[in-house]
């Protein structure tokens, strides 16, 4: 089954039960260098690989860019 959900505003198809963690892995984004919001709600990284994304799931990821 596909779900539909919002990434970064843009309509995206996932498989259904697809958790965060495995989301960020199919887009070759590093978990350890992003924040994720579902539906504006902030998901601790500790949750990724539990979160379960649902069908009309709108998904924010901020990527962390160091410098110096």
């Amino acid at each position: 089954m596909v779900l539909n959900i919002l990434f970064n505003g843009e309509p995206r198809e996932t498989q259904a039960e697809t958790t965060i963690a495995q989301l960020l892995e199919s887009l070759s984004l590093p978990s350890r260098r992003v924040a994720v919001e579902v539906n504006r709600q902030l998901i601790p990284r500790q949750q990724h690989a539990a979160h379960i994304l649902n069908e009309g799931d709108e998904v924010e990821v901020v990527t962390f860019v160091g410098g110096g």
